[in-house]
């Protein structure tokens, strides 16, 4: 689903569009459907018109999983919150790319998924309760374990700053870095942190990433969600909880189990996957 027309600098970004296409009138997921269906005339691809906002209020009740790829933060909010008020249950992931740094949220509400069986030990049916992204990012900073990624931090700041000042996201420069570093100031006071806790150069990273998207990182986070999505959708495989973090400085993915906001002691899971 996509309410607006192909931007040249996002068009760039995706191997699915042909160079003598980026200037082309039609909309970026229009582009890239058509080429979709050309790798598999089996499968049946569809662009909806429009946005979220105009369709009624069980159009989500077609769809076992919803995707939604960079935008506000309280977009993303509010269209996980409709995906947990359905009836039918509905997955919600999120992906945002900004330069080479990448980050993924997914709320699977109750997941039930088969654990593969290892040598002597059966198969055996597991469970596990999602929170949601409101939740999540609600999370004491100074309730969180030492070790949890700064990129989680970087990009709360990240979206602060650009609710606070209406601009959408990747509508930042190195000009903002002044301003961003007073929010980051003020979220971390919040927070009972310091400031050091993210790192000015993270940040600048950040910042000089602008809109721009690398294709390398989209492709790597396209895999992991790619792979995500069969595991929700054939239950087999442990699937992520809830946040997966990609940083080129050390090449590896960072997935952090972030729960929601209560009173006792967070016990967060970190793992580190090779790329």
């Amino acid at each position: 689903m996509e309410d607006a027309p192909s931007v040249s600098t996002v068009m760039n970004t995706s191997f699915l569009i042909p160079v003598e296409q980026i200037e082309s009138d039609k909309s970026f997921l229009t582009e890239c459907a058509e080429s979709l269906k050309d790798f598999n005339p089996m499968v049946h691809v569809t662009v909806e018109k429009g946005s979220l906002e105009e369709k009624p209020d069980d159009f989500l009740n077609n769809f076992d999983v919803v995707v939604v790829g960079r935008s506000l933060l309280k977009y993303r909010m509010h269209v996980n919150s409709l995906c947990r008020k359905r009836g039918p249950k509905i997955a919600f992931l999120s992906v945002d790319c900004r330069g080479p740094l990448g980050e993924i949220f997914i709320d699977l509400q109750t997941h039930t998924y088969v654990l593969k069986a290892k040598e002597n030990v059966p198969h055996s049916l597991q469970n596990l309760v999602y929170c949601s992204l409101e939740e999540a990012i609600a999370a004491r900073w100074d309730r969180l374990p030492k070790k949890t990624t700064k990129l989680f931090y970087a990009m709360r700041i990240m979206e602060d700053f650009e609710q606070s000042n209406s601009r959408l996201p990747g509508q930042v420069t190195l000009d903002d870095l002044a301003s961003v570093l007073d929010t980051r100031k003020r979220l971390c006071e919040s927070q009972g942190m310091p400031e050091t806790l993210v790192p000015d150069k993270l940040l600048h990273r950040l910042l000089y990433a602008e809109a721009r998207e690398h294709p390398p990182v989209c492709a790597i986070l396209g895999g992991i969600l790619g792979q995500e999505l069969l595991k929700v959708l054939s239950g087999k495989g442990e699937p992520l909880k809830n946040f997966f973090f990609f940083d080129p400085m050390d090449g590896k993915g960072i997935t952090e189990e972030i729960p929601r906001p209560d009173d006792t002691p967070i016990i967060m899971q970190s793992a580190e996957i090779e790329i």
